[in-house]
């Protein structure tokens, strides 16, 4: 059956009424130039790669910004055109997608999901908003200009929801499994499918489980691993673990087991700034990585 469209009813109760996106005043930074000078490494290895895990990275904040606590934070991306966010919350009765202004958090814009809709993962490709869905196996597509739905206005796909991205080609999707897979985004039918494993040596491998957002940084995928602390760098053509990333200590609430966990990734691709977050967290930081001592 084909599912029902999404609500269009949009709203920004609670925020500011309209304020303007901060305008980008900072000088270019490098946050993850760390990463840059590995994949050099990497690619000057006898064979173009190395057998073993890059080495563990940390971070050091450079600033930080409020974030709705309201918002169960699934999917965050950043729009170069306006400085902002767009957000993709959950939880049934009260998901929303929205465009955030980043050093404020005001929401500049919200849509206000069917209550049968438990938001997950988001992403912004050619123009449009893929929003995908828990266990409705339904992407909701927004047109990014208007924040109506798109045509076609849903998607349907066989699997959970947690994460997604793209790769200029194709849109990637995570179901909490260690799979990904590799969606058309006209059909969203399946092109391929790949596991995300750690080399364990000898030849034997180990999958990664319970990958959840998404986010393509300087040609990797880059992953929230759920409960967890720790960014997974994956390599985007056989989902070969290249490295972690360790975010410990960032979580505002001191992060003890419940569902507050770090999930959220954004990267400015041409100032080179990366961004994290977790669900219902009242901050928003700006990080830079490093070489952990």
């Amino acid at each position: 059956a084909t599912p029902p469209p999404p609500s269009s009813s949009s709203s920004t109760s609670g925020a500011t009424p309209q304020p303007s996106p901060t305008p980008v005043t900072a000088a270019p930074t490098k946050s993850t130039r760390v990463v840059e000078e590995l994949q050099a490494a990497r690619a000057a290895a006898p064979g173009g790669t190395t057998g073993s895990e890059d080495v563990m990275l940390g971070y050091t904040v450079l600033s930080v910004h409020n974030h709705d606590t309201d918002a169960f934070t699934q999917g965050l991306e950043y729009l170069p055109e306006t400085n902002t966010f767009v957000e993709s919350t959950g939880l049934w009765g009260k998901s929303t997608i929205r465009e955030v202004d980043i050093s404020t958090g005001n929401v500049l814009r919200k849509v206000d999901l069917a209550a049968q809709y438990f938001g997950e993962g988001c992403t912004v490709f050619q123009g449009k908003i893929y929003q995908i869905t828990w266990r409705e196996r339904t992407c909701l597509v927004w047109d990014l200009a208007t924040f109506q739905p798109g045509t076609p206005p849903t998607l349907s796909y066989d699997t959970d929801g947690w994460g997604i991205t793209h790769d200029d080609q194709f849109l990637i999707m995570s179901d909490g499994s260690a799979f990904l897979y590799y969606r058309d985004p006209q059909s969203f039918g399946l092109v391929r499918k790949v596991t995300v494993h750690e080399n364990m040596g000898g030849g034997s491998t180990r999958p990664i489980n319970q990958i959840n957002e998404l986010e393509m940084v300087r040609g990797e995928l880059w992953a929230n691993i759920w409960h967890s602390d720790r960014i997974a760098r994956i390599r985007k053509e056989d989902g070969l673990l290249l490295g972690w990333i360790d975010l410990a200590g960032i979580n505002p609430r001191n992060y003890r087991g419940g569902d507050d966990v770090l999930n959220g990734i954004a990267w400015d691709k041409v100032q080179d700034r990366l961004w994290v977050t977790g669900k219902t967290w009242d901050k928003l930081f700006e990080i830079e990585l490093k070489f952990k001592s």
